[in-house]
């Protein structure tokens, strides 16, 4: 059966000389497999080009539940970019970004509010004429809420210190090293604040940030592997 659903690309892989395979989060169905058959030929309707990593595209898809490999009927791009890609900065967010949502998202069904919000963060980073260096720290949070792992808010002079084992923050240093200090929790608290901006911040603070936001995520989303991309990001944005 044809639907017609937007899509985000995540990834694609070589399936044959001539095919290849491609992983879409789309509005209708979440994460689906697309199998592209001979879009590598010079001949193809569509354009490989289309299906690069953080493509934004309006598809018309053959949809069959319990499939694991679906079909596309027809592509157009919904977005195209005209920062990202020449930005070195821009770009280097948008791929960690790419790669985090990727690996922290396992959804199968559909979720219009994650969805959105994704096709969103894409758009606000291409169109932005503001510093983007805190900008993935803010989306790493922000996605937290969506995969229901979002940590407490409640820092005060009394509860000082975030424990990332219990997602909240705490009067005394925990028994354990997964934790922040003082300095660092309060800059984290900021950051869960919806209306905050983090700008500015030195690079040093922000690696670690970071670096701690990616161990919350191993510690409160079982299967969450690696993350690799970060560590362009640190050198682009120091």
């Amino acid at each position: 059966m044809l639907h017609s659903t937007k899509g985000i690309v995540f990834h694609t892989i070589k399936y044959s000389e001539t095919s290849v395979i491609a992983k879409i989060y789309t509005e209708l169905f979440g994460i689906q497999s697309y199998l592209l058959k001979g879009i590598r030929n010079s001949r193809s309707k569509i354009k490989p080009g289309l299906f690069q990593s953080m493509t934004l595209l309006d598809l018309v898809v053959y949809h069959k539940e319990r499939q694991s490999l679906q079909s596309v009927k027809e592509v157009q791009l919904a977005h195209p970019y005209k920062t990202i890609p020449f930005d070195i900065r821009k770009s280097s967010v948008a791929l960690f970004i790419n790669e985090l949502v990727y690996k922290a998202i396992r959804e199968e069904e559909p979720n219009a509010g994650l969805f959105g919000f994704l096709w969103q963060t894409f758009t606000i980073l291409d169109q932005t004429e503001e510093n983007v260096s805190g900008f993935h720290l803010q989306f790493a949070v922000r996605l937290m809420h969506h995969l229901g792992i979002f940590p407490q808010n409640n820092y005060s002079e009394k509860c000082p210190v975030f424990d990332l084992r219990e997602g909240m923050f705490r009067s005394i240093i925990p028994d354990h090293q997964h934790y922040l200090d003082p300095l660092n929790s309060k800059i984290f608290s900021d950051i869960l604040n919806p209306e905050s901006e983090i700008r500015n911040l030195k690079s040093e603070i922000r690696n670690h940030l970071l670096e701690t936001i990616l161990l919350y995520y191993q510690l409160h989303l079982p299967g969450f592997g690696g993350v690799q991309s970060h560590h362009i990001l640190h050198e682009v944005l120091a």
